[in-house]
């Protein structure tokens, strides 16, 4: 042996594989954090989408039949809006004839994990 190499201990490789695998955790777990994140915040732009085109055809309806839409049934029927109601929650709540309703989107969180 060349006596101005040294021997690697068992513990320095020990020390090394420890680091590496704290590493690759702590990169899995950011990966892991960072796409949730993503898909919260891609699930709240499409329920804040879903919620603006119900309001736009209220609008439009109130401006070709002038009056706003009884039902959220009626704005599905005529205007063809649709939605998945196992991922959202629609409230439609009509306050009179001639005042815009109140319209709120919620997303279902997964109860059946």
């Amino acid at each position: 042996m060349n006596r101005f190499t040294q021997k690697k201990s068992s513990s320095h490789l020990l020390r090394r594989l420890l680091v590496t695998v704290v590493l690759f955790s702590s990169l899995v777990t950011v990966l892991l954090f960072g796409t949730s994140r993503v898909q919260k915040t891609a699930g709240d732009s499409q329920a804040e989408s879903l919620r603006l085109a119900i309001l736009h055809s209220a609008v439009h309806s109130y401006a070709m039949e002038g009056r706003y839409p009884e039902s959220i049934d009626y704005i599905r029927d005529h205007y063809g809006i649709s939605w998945n109601p196992d991922k959202y929650l629609v409230s439609y709540e009509i306050i009179g004839s001639n005042l815009m309703p109140d319209v709120n989107v919620f997303q279902r969180t997964d109860t059946k994990k």
